[in-house]
């Protein structure tokens, strides 16, 4: 089986089955939709093939290469990362624990508010330390965003339910519209 390992073949396993699982999933919600003539399960159902293709080329390139071609670009062994040092586990914690605090504020905060500081936030607990980058990426990366699900996609985010985060949010969506009247 060429380089192939146990640990290659469990993992082409479990991304397979994860992909055939929700694969299965989308049958639950695939409705036509008034305005989208590929219906509701069409982009998953792209991500999920992306996903098989990734898997299946992972599975191949192990399979010529085995796990020798392993390695970081541009890092030198005495660059490694050191996951004993003593700041590492709470960062990876933190870097983990995040989402979940981000999807926990949605409802109350909404994403209009809370998407800039978790962007900024990611940013700084991978290791960017430089203020003027989180400041650039986090405004390029909330505009693109905004710009994709409001313009583009036309699709509601959430608002948020508490007073000044409901307030943002419905400043937003006026100026949305006003936007899309240009």
């Amino acid at each position: 089986m060429g380089r192939l390992t146990r640990a290659h073949l469990t993992e082409a396993v479990i991304f397979l089955l994860v992909v055939a699982l929700f694969y299965g999933f989308s049958f639950e919600f695939n409705q036509p939709i008034e305005i989208y003539r590929f219906g509701a399960t069409a982009w998953p159902r792209v991500v999920l093939g992306l996903l098989l293709i990734a898997a299946l080329g992972n599975l191949w390139f192990q399979y010529k290469h085995g796990s020798a071609a392993q390695g970081t670009i541009g890092l030198n062994d005495d660059d490694a990362p050191d996951f004993r040092a003593p700041g590492t586990l709470p960062r990876m914690v933190a870097v983990l624990a995040t989402p979940f605090i981000f999807a926990w504020l949605l409802k109350p905060v909404g994403i209009y508010f809370s998407a800039p500081f978790f962007i900024a936030a990611i940013m700084w607990l991978f290791g960017e330390r430089r203020w003027k980058a989180i400041v650039i990426m986090t405004v390029v990366i909330y505009v693109t965003f905004i710009g994709l699900f409001l313009v583009v996609l036309n699709a509601p985010l959430p608002q948020g339910n508490v007073y000044p985060f409901y307030d943002f949010s419905a400043w937003i969506l006026p100026m949305n519209a006003k936007l899309q009247g240009l």
